[in-house]
């Protein structure tokens, strides 16, 4: 199967970038397709963690207000995986752990990756680096998080393991990144136990 990208220009580039894209791919009859115009939101890759305490056996989220949330009659309070996006030069593994201090306060230990994928293909460029780590969750405050300079207004949910779970079958959660995150959670929680309970509570201090 092949493509040709006829045309590519930028079309708005402020706070986020918009490309807009003429196009001919291969059909799975044979031949080409006529040429079509596509616009793709530039959002830049990000990464998410889902911190868990094997300690305690609770998991950390966050919640925020989300613009892309209004008017889709789930409220614009969304509760998500921490998560940001990577800058150039930046590492996945440092973004982790960057936004982990940045959005909750807290030091991961070791990062297990759970996927790497697309968000909305049809429309946007973006992939999501997902991992779980390791956190000590007895000591993190709830509120008061995320740089208020750039109108961040972060709470953390510290929530036993069992009661995150349930909240997939609730339909409790409306966004991706937690949904997929507490999925493979709910599979490997108990081999995340045995690997990180006899651990230090304190495992790793990533640089600053």
């Amino acid at each position: 199967m092949d493509y040709q990208v006829i045309n590519r220009e930028t079309v708005y580039d402020g706070f986020f970038r918009m490309s807009r894209f003429t196009v001919r791919h291969g059909l799975f009859a044979g031949g080409m397709s006529e040429p079509m115009v596509r616009e793709r939101f530039e959002r830049g890759d990000a990464v998410g963690v889902l911190p868990y305490d094997p300690w305690e056996d609770r998991v950390v989220l966050v919640e925020q207000f989300r613009v892309g949330a209004l008017d889709t009659g789930m409220g614009p309070w969304v509760l998500e995986t921490v998560a940001g996006i990577v800058e150039p030069g930046e590492s996945m593994e440092a973004v982790a752990h960057r936004e982990s201090r940045e959005e909750a306060d807290c030091t991961l230990g070791e990062l297990i990756p759970i996927a790497h994928y697309l968000v909305s293909p049809g429309g946007t460029s973006q992939t999501v680096h997902l991992y779980c780590a390791p956190v000590d969750s007895r000591s993190l405050r709830r509120d008061g998080h995320g740089h208020a300079e750039e109108g961040e207004d972060i709470r953390l949910h510290i929530l036993d393991a069992d009661e995150a779970i349930g909240m997939l079958s609730a339909g409790a959660l409306e966004a991706a990144m937690p949904i997929i995150a507490l999925q493979w959670f709910a599979l490997n929680r108990d081999w995340l136990k045995d690997r990180w309970q006899d651990e230090p509570r304190d495992p790793y201090i990533p640089p600053v």
